[in-house]
């Protein structure tokens, strides 16, 4: 994707998880990629109450699938969540 793309996938990112603190100062895909890892390793949850990076995929999918945004813009931010969480998984496995 080009930097135009990450810059409307990250405001559309921001309709769906509007009150999510993103970091400044880096590029939209830098700051899209940080969000969503964030999101999938549940770092915005206390220890205790975080779940697994199975049901953070499912809940962030759902919530995608369900928002008013593109078809397009859906499928891409899926898949931008689906690389993420293959990339977790192999880390994790290390």
């Amino acid at each position: 994707m080009q930097t135009e793309e990450f810059g409307k996938l990250l405001d559309e990112y921001r309709m769906i998880w509007n009150n999510r603190r993103l970091k400044s100062g880096l590029s939209p895909e830098e700051i899209l990629r940080d969000a969503i890892l964030r999101d999938l390793r549940d770092e915005n949850s206390h220890p205790r109450a975080r779940k697994s990076l199975k049901d953070k995929y499912y809940l962030a999918t759902k919530r995608i699938i369900d928002s008013s945004l593109s078809t397009e813009s859906k499928i891409k931010l899926i898949r931008l969540h689906l690389e993420l969480t293959d990339a977790i998984q192999q880390d994790d496995s290390k």
